[in-house]
C-alpha cells in the first residue's frame, strides 16, 4: 500500500503540474522537514524553483538531490539547465557531459550540451556531440537539424543541405527546418534555386506567413525545374491554393487549381479543391462540370461522384430553381444508394471515404419537408458506417446502476460536438452542462473541433470528464480513436449537439456508441439516423404535428429548450458612421447568413421601402465575394420591381469582429427574422440589445426559433401570421416610434423570462432518468 509520504508527494507532483506552484513548494517542504533525505523530493523541489525562475533555490536544491544520489542522470540534466541560467556556462557544459555518461539515450542533454558548445563557439566539439546524438537517436529530427545548423556555420553547405532534409522527412512540418534548409539551398548554389523557393515557401506557410508562403510556391511553380519530382510539384500546387484561399484570394485560386488538373488529370485533390471553390463563389453547374471531369480520369472516386450527384447551390436566384435543385438532388441520392457497393472491407473503406468529408448541409435550407430525404440519407450513412465497423453497431444495454445496498452510480450523459466554443452550437448549449447536477450524473464531453476559448473552457470545468480530441483529417484513425474512447467511457446517453453540420460526426452518428443516443436542434432538422433514438427539442418551437417530422422520438423540452445566459454587451463606443448607417436611417438589422434568405422572399424588403422611405437594410456578406455578388443580384431585380435602387436602402457590410457585431446590434432600430430558417443565437443576442424581433412562424421547428423566444418572452405583437402581416408590422415599427418604444420597453422589462431559465434542464435530466430506467 502507498505510503502517506509517497500519497503526498504524488500529491506535489499533481499540484506543480497543474502550476499550483506555491502549494506545491508548501508540499514538498513539509516532507523535506520529515523526510530530509528523500533525494527525489529534493530534485522535483529544484525543478520547481527553475519553474518558477528562483534559480539559486533550484541549484542548492538540485544540488542537494545530486549530494544524496549522484547516478541519477536526469538530476545533471536539470542542474545543467539551472547552472546556464546562472551564467555558469563551462559546469553548465559539464552537468550534460556527467548526464549523457549516465545515460547516453538522453537525447535532450545532447541537445543542450551541442547548443552550449555553439555558443561557445566550439563548433567542431558540437558536431561531435550532435553526431553521437544521431548515432543514438536516428530517428530524432531535433539532432539533425542541430547538425545542420552547425554545418552551415562552417559554410560545409552540402553536408548541412543532407542534414536538414533529413529533419524535414522526420517532422515535415517544423517550419523553422524549412526555412533553414530553403536559405542553405538558396547559399549553396543557383541551380537550387526552386528547392530554395519551395522550401522557403512551406517555412512561410507553417509559420501562417501566407502572403510570403504565396510568392515562393509562385516562384517554384514558374521556374524551370525539369528536376522537380510530380509530387513536391503538386504538394506547392496544394500549399499555394490553401495560401490563396486564406488570402481571400479565391479567384487566383480557382485559376490555379484548373492549372492544377490540367497539368496533373489524376490528381484528386485538386478536384476536390476547385469544386468546394466553385460552389462557394455560387459556381455550382461548374463544380459539377469539373467533377464529371474527374470523373472520366478518376471514374472509382466516390468524392467526386457524391459531388456530381449530390450538390446543390448555396444561393437560389428564385423559387423555381429551388425545386430544380430538389429534383436533382433526389435523382442523385438514389442513384448513390443504389451504385455504393458494400460487399467487401475494401470497398466499403472507399465509400466511406469518399463519403465522408461531406455533409448535405444546404438541402435544409430550401424550407421544405425533408424527412423522407433525411431518412435515405441516414440509413445510406448508417450501412457505410456499419460495413467498417460492424462491431459499432450493436445494440447496448444499459450498464447496471446498483453498485451496493442503497447506493446507486451515477448516470454517465456525453456531449459530442465540434463546436464546443464560442459557435452558435456552444453558445446554445452550454447552460444544459453548465447547470447540471453533478450529484446525479457525470457528465464526458467530446470536443472534435480545435477551436478553444471561454466556452470551452466553462464546458472543461463542469465536465466529470473533458476529452479534446481535435480531428486529424485522416477519417480512419479519428473514427478509430475517438470510437473507441467513447465506448470506453462505458456512457449511459450519448447526445450529438448537431448532426449535419460537421461531416464527421453526421457519419458517427451512423454508429451505435452508446445504449441510447440523442440529438438536439444544434442543427435544426431530423438527423434520418437508424441510431438516433431521440430528438431534443423546443415545446414552444415544435408545431402541434412535430412528430411526423423526426425519424427519432421527439422529445419536448419546456419553454425554448436551453438555458441561456444574458449577454454581456460592450458599451456603444461606435457611431452609425463607422458602419456606413445613414443616422436618419430607419435601420433593419438583417444578420442571417446570406443562405437564409430564400428568394421568394427579397420581394419583402422594397415592399417595406415603399412606405419607410428612410429604411436602411443591413446585411453581412457571405464567406466568398462570388456569393455576395449572387445575393446583391437578386436584391437588385427584387427592388427593381418596385421602381428602386436596391443600393439606396441596402448596406451589404464585410464579416464582422463580435464586438462590431455587437456595435451594429446596439446601433440598430429593428431586426428582421428570416423566413423558413429562423434566427436562433442572433435573436437571443438582438434581444439583449432591446432589438424588436419582426418574425413569422414557419411550418417546421427550424422556422419557429424566434416565435419560440417571442413567445416566452411574452411580447408577441410582433409575430406574423404571413408576409403580409410581416411587413405591416415591419412598417408600423419603422414609423410609430412610441409603439416601438413600448415593444423595446415590454420586452427589457421580461427578460428574466428568457435568459437563465432552468426549468428546461430539469425536464431534461427527468427525462435521461426516466429513459434510463425504461430501458
Amino acid at each position: 500500500m502507498e505510503s502517506t509520504w509517497a500519497a503526498r508527494h504524488r500529491e506535489a507532483v499533481s499540484l506543480q503540474a497543474q502550476g499550483r506552484f506555491q502549494a506545491a513548494e508548501q508540499q514538498y517542504q513539509a516532507i523535506l522537514r520529515v523526510q530530509s533525505q528523500a533525494d527525489a523530493v529534493w530534485h522535483d523541489l529544484g525543478w520547481l524553483y527553475y519553474q518558477m525562475g528562483q534559480y539559486q533555490l533550484a541549484a542548492q536544491a538540485l544540488l542537494k538531490a545530486l549530494e544524496l544520489n549522484r547516478q541519477q542522470s536526469s538530476y545533471h540534466y536539470k542542474l545543467g539547465l539551472v547552472l546556464e541560467k546562472l551564467g555558469d556556462r563551462d559546469q553548465a557544459v559539464q552537468a550534460h557531459r556527467n548526464a549523457i555518461q549516465l545515460d547516453e539515450k538522453l537525447s535532450d542533454a545532447y541537445s543542450e550540451l551541442g547548443r552550449l558548445l555553439v555558443a561557445s563557439s566550439k563548433l567542431d566539439e558540437a558536431e561531435g556531440v550532435y553526431q553521437q546524438a544521431i548515432a543514438v537517436h536516428p530517428q530524432q529530427a531535433q539532432s539533425y537539424f542541430q547538425l545542420g545548423q552547425v554545418l552551415a556555420a562552417k559554410a560545409q553547405f552540402p553536408e548541412a543541405i543532407k542534414a536538414y532534409e533529413v529533419a524535414h522527412q522526420l517532422n515535415p512540418a517544423d517550419p523553422q527546418t524549412l526555412q533553414e534548409l530553403g536559405q542553405a539551398l538558396d547559399l549553396q548554389a543557383s541551380r537550387y534555386q526552386a528547392r530554395a523557393a519551395f522550401f522557403l515557401g512551406s517555412s512561410f506557410y507553417c509559420q501562417e506567413k501566407y502572403a510570403a508562403a504565396a510568392e515562393q510556391y509562385q516562384e517554384f511553380i514558374h521556374i524551370p525545374n525539369p528536376e522537380a519530382a510530380a509530387p513536391t510539384m503538386q504538394r506547392a500546387y496544394k500549399y499555394l491554393g490553401e495560401c490563396l484561399q486564406k488570402l481571400e484570394q479565391s479567384a487566383e485560386a480557382i485559376a490555379l487549381y484548373y492549372q492544377g488538373i490540367q497539368r496533373y488529370p489524376e490528381a484528386s485533390e485538386f478536384y476536390y479543391e476547385l469544386i468546394a471553390l466553385l460552389q462557394n463563389s455560387g459556381r455550382t453547374k461548374e463544380a459539377i462540370a469539373v467533377a464529371t471531369q474527374g470523373l472520366q480520369h478518376l471514374p472509382d472516386d466516390l468524392h467526386l461522384l457524391r459531388a456530381q450527384q449530390l450538390m446543390l447551390p448555396i444561393l437560389y436566384q428564385n423559387a423555381a430553381e429551388i425545386e430544380q435543385w430538389r429534383e436533382h438532388l433526389i435523382l442523385g441520392l438514389n442513384y448513390l444508394v443504389k451504385t455504393i457497393d458494400l460487399t467487401t472491407p475494401e470497398v466499403a473503406q472507399k465509400a466511406l471515404l469518399g463519403i465522408g468529408y461531406q455533409t448535405n448541409f444546404y438541402l435544409q435550407y430550401q424550407g421544405q419537408d425533408d424527412l423522407a430525404l433525411q431518412v435515405q440519407y441516414g440509413q445510406l450513412m448508417h450501412q457505410i458506417m456499419a460495413a467498417n465497423y460492424p462491431d459499432w453497431v450493436k445494440p447496448l444495454q444499459v450498464k447496471p446502476r446498483s453498485l451496493q445496498p442503497n447506493q446507486q452510480r451515477k448516470i454517465r450523459i456525453g456531449y459530442i460536438s465540434n463546436f464546443l466554443w464560442q459557435h452558435t452550437v456552444g453558445k446554445l448549449f452550454v447552460g444544459w452542462i453548465r447547470h447540471h447536477n453533478s450529484d446525479q450524473f457525470e457528465l464526458y464531453c467530446y470536443h472534435l473541433g480545435p477551436a478553444v476559448d471561454q466556452v470551452t473552457e466553462k464546458i472543461r470545468q463542469h465536465s466529470y470528464e473533458f476529452n479534446h480530441l481535435p480531428l486529424q483529417e485522416v477519417l480512419e484513425a479519428d473514427f478509430q480513436n475517438i470510437g473507441s474512447k467513447i465506448r470506453a467511457d462505458q456512457l449511459d446517453i450519448l447526445v450529438f449537439l448537431d448532426i449535419g453540420m460537421h461531416p464527421f460526426v453526421t457519419s458517427l452518428s451512423g454508429l451505435r456508441l452508446a445504449p441510447i443516443q440523442c440529438v438536439t436542434w444544434g442543427h435544426p432538422i431530423t438527423s434520418g439516423s437508424p441510431t438516433i433514438d431521440y430528438f431534443l427539442s423546443s415545446d414552444l418551437m415544435e408545431p402541434e404535428t412535430a412528430e411526423a417530422h423526426y425519424s427519432e422520438k421527439l422529445v419536448r423540452l419546456p419553454n425554448i429548450g436551453i438555458s441561456y445566459t444574458k449577454p454581456q454587451l460592450p458599451p456603444l463606443t461606435k457611431s452609425r458612421s463607422n458602419f456606413q448607417i445613414p443616422q436618419d436611417a430607419i435601420a433593419y438589422l438583417c444578420c442571417q447568413s446570406l443562405f437564409k434568405y430564400l428568394p421568394q422572399y427579397d420581394y419583402i424588403f422594397p415592399a417595406i421601402v415603399q412606405q419607410v422611405p428612410q429604411a436602411q437594410f443591413i446585411f453581412i456578406s457571405g464567406f466568398d465575394p462570388g456569393l455576395t455578388q449572387q445575393f446583391e443580384q437578386r436584391l437588385e431585380a427584387a427592388f427593381a420591381q418596385y421602381h428602386l435602387n436596391y443600393r439606396s436602402h441596402c448596406i451589404i457590410l464585410p464579416k464582422q469582429s463580435q464586438t462590431d457585431y455587437w456595435q451594429i446590434n446596439l446601433l440598430s432600430d429593428i431586426f428582421l427574422d428570416t423566413f423558413a430558417w429562423s434566427g436562433g443565437n442572433t435573436t437571443l443576442e438582438a434581444i439583449a440589445c432591446n432589438l424588436p424581433i419582426v418574425t413569422c412562424p414557419g411550418e417546421f421547428m427550424r422556422g419557429r426559433h424566434s416565435y419560440a423566444i417571442l413567445q416566452r418572452l411574452g411580447v408577441t405583437a410582433t409575430i406574423a401570421k404571413d408576409e403580409a402581416a410581416y411587413i405591416e408590422i415591419a412598417v408600423k415599427l419603422g414609423l410609430d416610434c412610441d409603439w416601438r418604444s413600448q415593444v423595446v420597453q415590454q420586452m427589457s422589462d421580461r427578460q428574466s423570462f428568457l435568459y437563465d431559465d432552468l426549468t428546461c434542464v430539469t425536464a431534461l435530466e427527468e427525462f435521461y432518468q426516466r429513459v434510463i430506467g425504461n430501458h
